[in-house]
């Protein structure tokens, strides 16, 4: 797992058009909230990323854009990504697990995805994060702002 304040890993990743962008690509001007899905069946990940998309004006004001990660392949993201209609880019792994790659790593005897939200500065540095097996601990919207306010 990824430690605070290291920089993060310039992730190979696929958007949900199929496009190839790396991590470092979002990181313009901007810091990059990262959320994990668990899959795009869990309808714990779905109400997160809903939040996050209420609240998208208000994480672009704290100077963070959102980038929403999913486990499976390019034609899932696509799909899902299509019938969510949402104001950020939906990825996936390039060339293999990009939950992996952060060390979001599979529990429960390889048979659990774990959900995480990641916070990178505009330095590519780790800010924020929040690791869970249990989805409905993947995301904490106060712990993110504060950590958003703590950059400003």
């Amino acid at each position: 797992m990824l430690d605070i304040n290291t920089p993060v890993p310039d992730l190979d990743l696929v958007d949900a058009t199929g496009a190839s962008v790396r991590l470092h690509d979002y990181l313009d001007r901007t810091h990059v909230l990262l959320y994990f899905m668990r899959a795009t069946t869990c309808p714990v990940c779905v109400r997160h990323v809903r939040d996050l998309a209420r609240h998208v004006d208000e994480y672009a004001a704290l100077g963070a854009r959102i980038v929403v990660v999913v486990p499976e392949g390019l034609a899932t993201a696509r799909a899902w990504a299509a019938r969510q209609a949402l104001p950020f880019p939906v990825v996936t792994g390039a060339y293999g697990s990009a939950h992996e790659a952060v060390g979001l790593l599979r529990t429960v005897f390889g048979a659990v995805q774990r959900s995480g939200t990641i916070l990178v500065d505009q330095a590519g540095l780790v800010r924020y994060i929040k690791a869970a097996t249990l989805p409905t601990a993947g995301y904490d919207r106060a712990a993110v702002l504060r950590a958003l306010t703590a950059l400003r």
